[in-house]
């Protein structure tokens, strides 16, 4: 089941969207669902997600 990011809210076509596929994680853009799509291992996706919420930790 694709999830589109909350921050896509109100008249704005741009949104992102994800979706948990077994151990992996998918990325895509909503405008294009028949496009490409980024795909990430869950443990990569829950360490950026990890990291945006906390750059200090690498000095950024």
């Amino acid at each position: 089941m694709w999830r589109k990011s909350s921050y896509s809210g109100g008249n704005t076509d741009t949104c992102v969207e994800v979706a948990v596929e077994g151990a992996h994680v998918l990325v895509r853009d909503s405008k294009r669902c028949e496009g490409p799509m980024l795909v990430f291992p869950a443990a990569a996706w829950c360490g950026l997600l990890a990291e945006l919420e906390n750059p200090a930790m690498d000095g950024f």
